[in-house]
């Protein structure tokens, strides 16, 4: 069984404006209303590439309501906390150029976050826990930690897709994968990269750390994965970019739930390349279609061993 944590929902308010004027009053030439949260994504790209997943998190208020409502008409179980707080909503506004507002979170009560710790603990050995995105501030520090050691408890795998401390920390515990872009991996290592070769030495020490696989994702320079003693480089596929939104996310989902079915990292990667780049192409997350239609075009050479 696949879970995936989102300790910090939303639903997503994406709007497209012509020539946005600040200061001035400006009509919406489109819109739409999602769920977010990255754990959430994984959850909706598995179902699209036939792999089952169990959603956990927060959920409250009427927009929580919204986000429960269109996971159960999509076929995705969930057990989210119900707390008493309202869910967030963020904005994506695109104009000229793109611009996020994201909301702060809910405030948990420790009741709250017990039930969450509760529900995680239903894991089983060989389950694999996908755990995504910042958590809410009222959350607090190191609670990653807790429920990995909860899932290594249970002898279960993790997945862990987050920055700075929270992924350091992770490291020791052997997680599955970690996915940070280039730019997140330099902030990690205070460092800069110039090129796809300065990046090797990076990755590779993720793996000296712990981390069992590592992809790291490079926009136009395609994507690196990290497996045993062996990296792969993708190739970059060509469409107009619509959605940055969601892209890593459906890079994990097409990973994990390929890697559940085969053990074969290298025929993970190719599947998360494919949907990652379905979702880059598309308005909302890549529909099955599109990454049935983009898998053959992806293509992995080895780097090095």
């Amino acid at each position: 069984m696949i879970y995936t944590v989102t300790l910090n929902p939303s639903i997503d308010y994406i709007v497209h404006v012509n020539q946005l004027k600040l200061g001035d009053l400006n009509r919406i030439s489109q819109d739409f209303k999602l769920p977010g949260g990255k754990g959430i994504n994984v959850s909706r790209i598995l179902k699209r590439i036939d792999s089952h997943s169990t959603a956990l998190g927060f959920l409250g208020g009427f927009t929580g309501g919204f986000i429960n409502d269109w996971l159960k008409e999509e076929g995705i179980t969930s057990q989210f906390t119900k707390i008493a707080d309202d869910t967030r909503i963020n904005i994506k506004l695109k104009s000229d150029s793109e611009t996020e507002i994201n909301g702060a979170g809910p405030a948990l009560t420790n009741e709250e976050i017990q039930e969450l710790k509760q529900a995680l603990s239903q894991v089983e050995k060989n389950d694999v826990v996908i755990l995504s995105g910042s958590a809410p501030a009222s959350l607090r520090k190191g609670f990653y930690q807790e429920l990995i050691q909860i899932i290594n408890d249970k002898e279960a795998e993790f997945v862990i897709d987050t920055t700075g401390e929270d992924l350091l920390d992770a490291l020791a515990h052997q997680p599955l994968l970690v996915k940070p872009n280039n730019h997140e991996l330099a902030e990690l290592y205070h460092t800069s990269f110039d090129s796809v070769a300065a990046i090797l030495p990076y990755g590779k020490k993720l793996l000296a750390a712990g981390a069992k696989n590592v992809i790291i994702s490079m926009a136009g320079d395609g994507a690196l994965l990290f497996s045993g003693d062996k990296v792969y480089q993708s190739n970059v596929l060509k469409r107009p970019l619509k959605n940055s939104v969601g892209a890593g996310d459906s890079m994990i989902a097409g990973f994990v739930g390929t890697f559940a079915k085969t053990q074969d990292a290298v025929e993970a990667f190719r599947w998360g390349v494919a949907c990652g780049s379905a979702t880059a192409f598309s308005d909302d997350l890549a529909s099955q279609e599109f990454i049935e239609l983009l898998l053959p075009e992806v293509k992995i050479i080895e780097v090095e061993k």
